[in-house]
């Protein structure tokens, strides 16, 4: 048992300390540089050290960890409602000690280096899209003043560079030039693109976690990879509902005085997962239209009755609970169809 608790307020030089009891009497309070810190933290007994889940926290959580220390990592929006009026680096060392002491505080589980590569990879490839979407939206505007009205989206490049190589449209040399450099921005942009992809689908072989993700339909290479980069172990879920809630795929609560009070999904999780589960369930969605589900299964009964958007995101939550089974049990994906066929 750690007798003492030591509050982090993390920064790029000046690092706060507030050390404290377990039954929150204040030690001592420290600003230290980041050299001075790494002394002074490997120079202090077993203690339970608590942080802000921010840049640089999971470095230093290994770091810690390393010396014998514990380490908990905490949410800011829950220190926030802890810091006492005026704010400043002292009192943010102390909040995160007063909100670590709650007993119904959740924490974030510290990353290993290995996840953080892989999110490193994942976003540098979502940076990458994001920028050929920019490319691809600033060309089309730029025809847009020319009369040439297009429609949205990467499949849509062949019909532009078409339109900027036909002599017979009215369009200026200079604009032309322009472009083709466009164009060619965006060519470079998807080789870099289509390399990340298979580098990530490359990864994801050679996962176990991954190729077991991948056994359910609507999960790719990357949904797999990203669920393993940003996703805690599935241990700390007390059920799949939980881990559908962690990645917001559970409608917003305004129930009071006993009134149940539903609303739209509430978005306060993990983005990048919640995002391409949506995708998925929604390729899922699409590909029964064209061939319809098993007659009285769940989908089928599902798009009866609710618009395609919907049962998209009812899916995607039904895919994140299914994940959760499949990651704790150790177990492919089991089609429900065929489970009630035998």
């Amino acid at each position: 048992m750690k007798a003492t608790m030591i509050g982090v307020d993390l920064a790029k030089n000046v690092f706060q300390l507030h050390g404290a009891s377990m039954t929150g009497d204040v030690k001592y309070r420290k600003k230290l540089s980041r050299g001075q810190f790494f002394r002074f933290m490997s120079e202090q007994p077993p203690a339970l050290v608590v942080m802000e889940a921010c840049g640089s926290a999971h470095y230093w959580a290994r770091e810690l960890v390393k010396l014998g220390h514990a380490v908990k990592l905490i949410a800011p929006q829950y220190v926030r409602p802890f810091v006492k009026r005026q704010k400043n680096d002292a009192a943010d060392a102390e909040a995160i000690v007063i909100a670590a002491r709650q007993p119904e505080m959740r924490f974030v589980e510290p990353k290993t280096a290995d996840q953080q590569a892989r999110a490193v990879l994942f976003r540098a490839r979502e940076r990458i899209v994001h920028q050929r979407t920019e490319l691809v939206n600033a060309l089309r505007a730029v025809l847009y003043e020319y009369g040439q009205v297009l429609p949205q989206g990467i499949g849509h490049v062949k019909r532009i560079e078409a339109i900027v190589e036909n002599t017979e449209i009215d369009l200026p040399e200079l604009v032309r030039e322009e472009c083709r450099d466009l164009l060619a921005q965006i060519g470079e942009k998807t080789a870099r693109v289509e390399e990340k992809t298979k580098k990530l689908a490359d990864l994801s072989r050679q996962s176990e976690t991954a190729r077991r993700l991948q056994t359910m339909p609507g999960v790719g290479p990357l949904i797999a990879l990203a669920v393993e980069a940003f996703a805690p172990a599935m241990e700390s879920f007390r059920c799949g509902r939980d881990f559908a809630a962690w990645l917001g795929l559970v409608p917003r609560q305004f129930s009071s005085g006993g009134k149940e009070r539903l609303g739209r999904v509430s978005k306060a999780g993990q983005a990048d997962i919640r995002r391409l589960l949506i995708i998925g369930a929604m390729s899922r969605v699409s590909w029964a239209s064209r061939k319809p589900p098993a007659q009285g299964s769940w989908l089928s009964r599902m798009l009866a009755k609710k618009p395609r958007m919907l049962v998209a995101i009812a899916l995607a939550n039904k895919m994140a609970r299914n994940i959760w089974a499949m990651l704790t049990k150790q177990e492919d994906y089991r089609n429900p169809a065929l489970a009630m066929a035998a």
